[in-house]
């Protein structure tokens, strides 16, 4: 598996990591299930494990604190801070106050001392960016993270952070973690330039858009399917971006029958075909689905096959913008 280095962290992270979402009520709550998953991440070569305090408000931290320990030192450590902990408004956000108090919480939780990336989840309109980055700088200070990134934030976001901490003689972020897939491109048009350009590691979340790249949504989902659940985000709300969808999977589903490839290992590897991505985030609920998952080749696709996925999915569209976080 080849990896890939990430400013301020000492070891270079594997192409694809371990994103952790479904740990927990938000997806499976079976621990011991939970726990199998980074397991079989760790023995198909992967080293980044990345969570947040926001999944399932601590209790995915939890987990994942548990299985890595005995292991802390093989394992680059992710999480993040941002997105409300509880319905008081002071606990959320990206004030000074907020972070450092928050990373020693995930810290408390996971049972580590040190956060190798602690990751600003959404930005936060309320909060002077200089502030933000001040207050990561001095956890990078007190040796508390390595080296701190941001989530989800437009171009216009990541050029003030980038002049805010080059004004300031300040450490920058060191990665940015967007929506990628291959129905979710936007990124491509501006933040994927423009992270190269500053040296930024991109690390990708839902490049299976939700599932939809497995192939189980192409056709009418069954009454207790997550898509029917939870309409607005699996299309099923919005006819005209489901019908795209599923018309681009059968096309997606023959380019990948050229390559004896299933969809989803095709999909994987559109992601890590992109020169700006340092690591591709995949989110099992499941060992069965970490199995499948794990077991993709994390080679860049040839230009003939990228030409064919350019000529369903152009460069740079998202077919349903709410896709883009």
């Amino acid at each position: 598996m080849r990896h890939f280095p990430i400013r301020g962290i000492n070891t270079p992270v594997s192409v694809f990591g371990l994103g952790t979402m479904m740990f927990g009520a938000w997806g499976n709550p079976d621990r011991t299930e939970c726990r199998r998953i980074i397991d079989i991440a760790v023995d198909a070569g992967i080293n980044f494990v990345d969570t947040a305090d926001i999944y399932d408000r601590g209790e995915c931290e939890s987990i994942v604190g548990e299985t890595i320990r005995g292991r802390r030192d093989r394992i680059i450590l992710a999480t993040k801070v941002g997105n409300p902990m509880s319905d008081d408004p002071s606990e959320r956000g990206l004030s000074a106050r907020w972070i450092k108090a928050s990373c020693e919480a995930s810290m408390r939780r996971m049972g580590v001392n040190h956060i190798d990336l602690y990751q600003m989840h959404r930005p936060d309109p309320s909060t002077p960016i200089l502030e933000s980055i001040i207050a990561m700088n001095e956890l990078i200070d007190a040796g508390k993270i390595s080296a701190y990134g941001t989530s989800t934030f437009s171009p216009a976001q990541l050029r003030d952070a980038f002049d805010a901490a080059t004004k300031h003689g300040l450490i920058p972020p060191s990665t940015e973690q967007p929506p990628y897939s291959l129905f979710c491109r936007a990124v491509e048009n501006e933040v994927s330039p423009l992270c190269r350009e500053h040296g930024v590691g991109l690390l990708t979340w839902a490049p299976l858009n939700g599932g939809w790249l497995t192939g189980k949504y192409a056709t009418a989902p069954t009454s207790d399917s997550r898509a029917v659940r939870e309409a607005d985000h699996f299309d099923y709300a919005d006819e005209a971006a489901r019908a795209t969808k599923a018309t681009a999977v059968e096309s997606l589903r023959a380019i990948a029958a050229d390559q004896a490839s299933s969809l989803t290992h095709l999909a994987l590897r559109f992601v890590v075909s992109n020169p700006a991505v340092a690591s591709c985030l995949l989110g099992p609920r499941t060992p069965e689905q970490a199995l499948d998952l794990c077991a993709s080749s994390s080679d860049a696709l040839d230009a003939d096959v990228l030409a064919a996925i350019n000529s369903v999915v152009s460069p740079g569209v998202t077919i349903n913008p709410r896709d883009n976080g």
